[in-house]
């Protein structure tokens, strides 16, 4: 898979828009990538944390109580590396992220939308398919679900959401290869920032610390990162 011509030629394309994402945005094209956060457990610690103080470490319990999880789906608009519009739910399902996706284009809902994805099944859903279909004025013939036409297979489904002339469209990366998605990496950041230090007494708290932590991340530390990888392949 990774001497083929088309794994190469998918990681060329993402690192091509990339490159070309500050022009876009400056023509009001937006370019986000978006994903899910899986499984972010709302921990409480049995006890506070003692801070650091001369001679000591900062001390956390090591005993939690568990109070479920949520999921966050997050786009990472390129350009600017803010987060817009997060959605946090206890679910991760196929109307789940068309939900998302409507969210977002309702932000700008005559703009032009480039959504950079990995190859997860709600990100190349039915209703994904015809919701797409609805918004950029396709009359044709959809098909039936692993039947016939557009939503046959994953491989119809996907030419369908990646077509260039289409004003909402998805450029998806090949399969392992999700690290070429750039919320991955602010990902890392909610991490290392707030999850894995975090002390959260329920849900609730756990989806307003993360919505706090967005919010002050858009204020303070967004920025676009600088994406070095040009995707072609290294010669000797």
């Amino acid at each position: 898979m990774d001497d083929s011509e088309g794994f190469h030629e998918q990681v060329a394309t993402i690192c091509d828009l990339y490159a070309q994402t500050a022009e876009l945005h400056a023509a009001g094209v937006h370019v986000v990538s978006v994903d899910e956060k899986t499984g972010m457990q709302a921990v409480e610690r049995l006890h506070p944390t003692k801070p650091t103080r001369p001679g000591f470490i900062e001390r956390r319990e090591f005993e939690y109580i568990r109070h479920g999880t949520l999921c966050l789906t997050a786009n990472f608009e390129v350009a600017t590396g803010r987060i817009i519009t997060p959605r946090l739910a206890e679910t991760r399902t196929n109307i789940d992220f068309v939900e998302h996706i409507q969210n977002t284009v309702a932000s700008d809902p005559s703009g032009t939308w480039v959504f950079v994805a990995d190859n997860l099944d709600p990100h190349k859903s039915e209703a994904l398919i015809r919701w797409v279909a609805s918004q950029v004025g396709f009359e044709g013939d959809l098909g039936k679900m692993s039947k016939k036409g557009i939503l046959k297979s994953r491989a119809t489904r996907t030419a369908f959401l990646s077509n260039p002339e289409h004003r909402i469209r998805f450029v998806f990366t090949p399969r392992h290869c999700s690290w070429m998605n750039q919320v991955e990496i602010w990902f890392s950041v909610l991490a290392r920032r707030l999850l894995r230090r975090g002390n959260f007494t329920s849900k609730a708290d756990l989806a307003d610390q993360v919505t706090r932590f967005i919010d002050y991340f858009n204020r303070v530390l967004a920025k676009p990162y600088r994406w070095t990888y040009t995707g072609r392949p290294l010669r000797a």
